[in-house]
């Protein structure tokens, strides 16, 4: 939970790092129309472009010298466009002021550090390009506060020059904007508006662009350009003509001020604002390069996700038909009779129901019931059943694997079913389970699991999952011949396959895993019979529901991990290595480990981007998982009701399974090992349930 929480942590502060610094987060892009000024002094409005303010805090306003100009560059540094700028007035040796946002700076430190080196001057335009008429004091502080972490951290200075977004020049003061420019003034700030507007941000051309910037007569000016904010193409253009222009007309160019006579507004900055800012550039530059791989990600899990459902769908129903075509269903009778072993620990509620079932089965069997040190009467109650054709073996605790192949031992018959002893059969389950062993060739069969208590939501939840995510997945298995596992539930092996494989080995928590690849690496075909039904008892809580997936998922692991060699075999391990094995591992581990980027994504769309686009793009992911499910449904002859409850297990079941993956991995990491663990049964599976009509 840990691992888990600070995973999501980081990727949630990643994201809205990356928000805030492209304007997606904490935005307000609404701006200030002008209104009355009866407020702000008239020699203000009719002065010069530049005000300060003294102590007391009166403003006195400041005129750019004639024959003088201050070029000035607002909302970069962008790293496209400033580099040019910079050019242009590195060969006309010429000096400017570039009025910076604090999430450029963040983003592209190195172009601060570019203009500093070339003498150019430094000038706050807040961190966001946000409208101060609309924010509050604190707003205020925290833009100014945050751009001059920015200018510490990447070029060690900090500023007291400032210019206001949406303000261009001292006559557009109003009753709204004037206290913004008293705040700005009371922290010791030099306001900084324009005399003459290029008005290159509206990209007239290149010739309107220069009559714009020139000031009348030979008056001083400070003009405004912009660096950044969109196509610049006309203003780098513009700009190497209008100096050459200027120059000629016997103009100078200085900074903001230079050109007042006074020191530069750049100051060194102290030890702890640049380390704090060096921190916030070295978090953009860590989101600005796992922000692509985030979205890369993202798209391939989406890609996976919609994948692998069409795999599904499309395998399964090609599997269907091959079914019907070769009349699957009406191949030779197996008649062989068959040894079930149950092997059973502590299954007191569930064991008398099991073994009711298997006694009403309409093929000749035995029943070996493999009591594995249980303490609650399991073996007491099996045998005082009566039931004919039954053997009780009592073991001490051994484990699951060492009671089946105490089973295994003990069986009379070469072909073996293996069962839990929380799981019931319908009359027909087995003989349709051994229908498959007629052909020499198959070593394995894998039935039909289902849900028994499905009527809560946690065991509606497993039905969904059992139907779309188990059966249907083991029909593309079977169809591709590598299917992964044969469920504990109900499976079905010939004796002399299980002796080559080794046996149910005790190595991992997945025996059932662990075997199946080992009958694929022995050269024996692993087939799917989905006409064997077999009804067993999901968890009910979700304690017990953590406990049994996370041995799932581990064992799984654990499994392939053991197997690994079968990447690089020849022949039938081979096949499975290297097509089975990069499924199970994409499909089962991959994908589910990273598909809580949906949900993030989605939640961090509708927030703060589009809300109906991003609620749309989910929404059509969910339906192409609906109609896959109804689809899957259909197929197993399952009711349509119970895809009611889908949209509420892809918010909440699925995050549940991340954890529990998650939890497995950690442990994988670890190397640790875990006893078999036993689940609490309740008993509410009590007899076989006939398929659904479907509605």
């Amino acid at each position: 939970m840990v691992l888990a929480l600070a995973t999501l942590l980081a990727l949630v502060c990643t994201l809205l790092l990356d928000g805030y610094l492209h304007a997606e987060v904490g935005n307000d892009a609404r701006v200030y129309r002008s209104h009355a000024s009866r407020t702000v002094p008239d020699r203000l409005r009719k002065g010069g472009p530049v005000i300060t303010f003294d102590r007391t805090g009166k403003a006195t306003e400041h005129a750019i010298p004639s024959r003088t100009i201050a070029l000035t560059f607002d909302d970069g540094p962008d790293p496209r466009w400033t580099p040019e700028i910079l050019d242009v007035l590195r060969r006309h040796k010429v000096r400017g002021t570039f009025f910076v946002l604090g999430q450029m700076v963040v983003r592209h430190p190195e172009l601060v550090r570019r203009m500093r080196a070339a003498g150019h001057e430094v000038g706050v335009h807040t961190f966001s390009h946000v409208d101060l008429s609309y924010q509050d004091k604190g707003r205020m502080d925290r833009e100014l506060a945050q751009s001059q972490l920015a200018l510490a951290g990447a070029a060690g200075i900090t500023s007291s020059l400032f210019r206001a977004p949406y303000a261009s020049k001292v006559r557009a003061l109003d009753d709204r904007t004037w206290p913004v420019q008293q705040h700005i003034g009371s922290k010791g700030y030099i306001s900084a508006f324009v005399d003459t507007d290029s008005e290159d941000w509206q990209r007239p051309p290149v010739k309107e662009i220069i009559h714009n910037a020139t000031p009348e007569g030979k008056k001083g000016a400070s003009v405004l350009f912009h660096d950044a904010g969109g196509n610049r193409a006309r203003t780098v253009t513009a700009l190497g003509r209008y100096i050459e222009r200027m120059q000629k007309k016997g103009y100078s160019f200085t900074t903001v001020t230079g050109a007042l006579g006074a020191h530069s507004a750049n100051h060194p900055a102290h030890t702890v604002p640049i380390w704090e800012g060096r921190a916030l550039i070295w978090a953009a530059a860590f989101t600005h390069s796992a922000l692509p791989a985030l979205m890369a990600l993202l798209g391939l899990v989406g890609f996976s996700v919609i994948g692998r459902l069409l795999l599904m769908v499309v395998l399964a129903w090609w599997h269907r038909r091959s079914r019907e075509r070769r009349r699957w269903s009406r191949v030779q009778e197996v008649t062989d009779p068959v040894s079930v072993i149950v092997p059973a620990y502590n299954e007191k509620e569930c064991i008398a129901n099991t073994l009711k079932s298997l006694s009403a089965a309409t093929h000749p069997i035995e029943i070996l019931v493999v009591d594995d040190g249980s303490t609650d009467g399991t073996a007491d109650i099996a045998e005082a059943m009566g039931l004919p054709n039954v053997r009780v073996l009592r073991q001490a605790n051994a484990g699951k694997p060492a009671a089946l192949n105490r089973g295994i031992a003990h069986a009379s018959h070469e072909l073996i079913v293996m069962m839990d002893g929380d799981t019931v059969f319908e009359p027909t389950t087995i003989r349709e389970l051994v229908r498959p062993f007629a052909d020499s060739r198959v070593g394995a069969v894998a039935g039909n699991a289902k849900v028994g208590n499905r009527g809560k939501l946690i065991g509606a939840w497993q039905h969904i999952e059992y139907v779309m995510g188990f059966n249907l997945d083991r029909r593309m298995y079977d169809l591709l011949r590598c299917m992964p596992t044969i469920p504990g539930a109900i499976g079905a092996f010939r004796r002399r396959a299980l002796l080559e494989a080794g046996g149910m080995s005790a190595d991992t928590l997945a025996e059932d895993t662990d075997i199946t690849i080992a009958l694929h690496r022995a050269g024996w075909q692993v087939v799917y019979q989905e006409h064997a039904r077999a009804w067993t008892e999901a968890p009910s809580s979700l304690g017990q529901l953590w406990k049994q997936r996370y041995r799932w998922s581990y064992g799984t692991m654990q499994a392939l991990w053991k197997h690994r060699r079968s990447l690089i075999d020849r022949g039938p391990s081979g096949r499975f290595g290297r097509v089975g094995m990069p499924l199970v591992v994409l499909f089962q581990i991959l994908t589910p480990l990273c598909a809580p980027l949906i949900d993030l994504f989605t939640l961090y769309g509708v927030i703060f981007l589009d809300p109906v686009r991003s609620l749309l793009a989910w929404g059509a992911l969910l339906l192409v998982q609906l109609l896959g499910a109804a689809y899957a449904f259909r197929l197993d002859r399952e009711g349509y009701r119970a895809l009611a409850v889908l949209p509420l297990q892809q918010i909440a079941y699925r995050q549940l399974m991340y954890l529990v993956l998650l939890h497995s991995c950690v442990t994988a990491a670890t190397g640790a090992l875990l006893p078999w663990q036993k689940l609490k049964r309740t008993g509410e599976v009590e007899t076989p349930r006939a398929p659904e009509a479907v509605r």
